[in-house]
């Protein structure tokens, strides 16, 4: 399955994926975790420091010469199908997988802004990053979680037609919501019905009717351990909280596919 997580920048679309992504691993399936978002922290929240930070795709000039510029003419369709397992980074479970399964391995690629990569932009960089991007949602038998560019663009230009399911991340305010409702229609448009409403940061209060959030909501309350931590660790892996979060990452991925966990 994949699932890209989208949002308004600030909302914690990032902490979300390195939840799920974990959740996964240690419940036994095997994740690509692709970083598209250029605030590039999805590294950190999933517990790697800044020198274990791979560069960005979008900044490996060598690679883009090679695969866009090969024989000389402009290849704007590059083989990548070698470049997933060269370029990831091993990312190491945050708890102790569930008693009595193999868990699975998360893997990271860190792109870069994809926001352009899904169609209309002809730059070097961007048609790397759009080859790789589709290779690895299309190809892949792994899940595979996209934390996304803040914002709609992405969707504008089509990165996610073909995700499985959109989680839609917002905080509990009128902007935040109505950022959400804007991804939630544009990915509508595309054809991507499939979407949860994460409300991240709620203590209570009813929902203002928007056109295009998504049916399906799930709240997750303030977290102290988080707020405590995230002065000194950038990690957002192993809080106090993780039997909540745990449950909410089940109720997110039961709410969008049923009975795929």
């Amino acid at each position: 399955m994949k699932i890209a997580f989208a949002g308004k920048g600030g909302v914690g679309k990032t902490s979300l994926t390195a939840w799920v992504a974990d959740w996964l691993a240690r419940n036994g399936h095997n994740v690509w975790m692709v970083d598209g978002d250029t605030a590039l922290s999805l590294g950190q929240a999933s517990g790697l420091s800044i020198e274990e930070l791979p560069m960005p795709l979008i900044q490996r000039e060598d690679l883009v010469r090679e695969r866009i510029h090969e024989g000389g003419f402009l290849n704007l369709n590059p083989d990548v199908s070698d470049l997933p397992k060269s370029l990831a980074r091993d990312i190491p479970l945050g708890a102790p997988p569930v008693s009595g399964i193999v868990p699975g391995y998360k893997k990271l690629l860190v792109m870069g802004a994809v926001t352009n990569a899904g169609g209309g932009c002809a730059c070097d960089a961007n048609a790397l990053l759009k080859a790789l991007l589709a290779h690895v949602v299309m190809e892949s038998n792994d899940w595979v979680l996209v934390d996304l560019e803040a914002g709609v663009e992405h969707l504008g230009r089509g990165t996610v037609s073909h995700v499985d399911g959109l989680v839609v991340v917002s905080e509990p305010s009128m902007r935040s919501l109505q950022t959400g409702a804007e991804v939630g229609r544009m990915a509508q448009d595309l054809g991507l019905d499939n979407q949860v409403l994460v409300l991240n940061r709620h203590i209570q209060g009813t929902l203002p009717v928007l056109d295009g959030l998504p049916e399906y909501s799930i709240s997750i309350p303030p977290l102290p351990g988080l707020i405590e931590r995230q002065m000194t660790d950038a990690s957002v892996l192993a809080l106090p909280e993780q039997p909540m979060l745990d449950g909410i990452v089940l109720s997110i991925l039961k709410g969008l596919f049923k009975d795929a966990v």
